[in-house]
């Protein structure tokens, strides 16, 4: 039997427990940076005025977005495993492009950041109409621009990579099978 033939439903849980970790890992880093560098933000976008440790509140709700984020965006891409290869992908095969996932949403959390300061130095008159709770201090401004910027940039930078994520992973499953189909057994493809 062909190791492309073997039925894996194990790796799909494994893939859908790895998707939610990483979402709650990348939640409470991106969220503990954030909290760091804007407290003022969460005060007012989340109404944490009464909050004492805002920085420890920050991470505590990376970890919950990032948990629901990290589900919606696993079952989106297990699903597309377990359909393209009916459940026969090897875990660490898929995995990488989980991993690529993660890497693509630290990259859209810092261009989110970086377009949402970018636009508070632009116009802070515009950027203070736009939004709500925008501090008028030019310097608390901008880090509240980083920290809405990024939390915009990574959960739509995650949304687009695991898509782009499910097409190549498509992709170089029909490549491993054409691969197979004419080695005749005599190497593995997926290594």
């Amino acid at each position: 039997m062909n190791d492309l033939e073997r039925s894996r439903p194990g790796a799909l849980v494994g893939l859908a427990v790895t998707g939610v970790v990483l979402g709650a890992a990348l939640g409470a880093t991106t969220n503990g940076i954030n909290g760091w560098v804007s407290p003022v933000y969460f005060r007012r976008m989340m109404r944490w005025e009464d909050v004492d440790d805002v920085w420890r509140a920050s991470i505590a709700q990376g970890i919950y977005e990032g948990l629901l984020f990290g589900l919606a965006f696993a079952m989106i891409f297990v699903t597309v495993v377990g359909v393209v290869t009916r459940a026969r992908s090897p875990y660490r095969l898929a995995a990488r492009y989980l991993a690529l996932v993660a890497v693509a949403a630290l990259a859209c959390w810092a261009a989110g950041g970086a377009t949402g300061m970018g636009l508070a130095a632009l116009s802070p008159e515009f950027f203070q109409h736009a939004f709500r709770g925008v501090p008028k201090e030019f310097a608390e401004m901008i880090r509240f621009a980083w920290v809405g910027g990024s939390i915009r940039g990574i959960e739509l930078g995650g949304l687009a990579s695991i898509v782009v994520a499910s097409v190549l992973f498509r992709a170089r499953w029909q490549t491993l099978l054409a691969s197979a189909t004419s080695s005749n057994g005599q190497r593995d493809p997926i290594r």
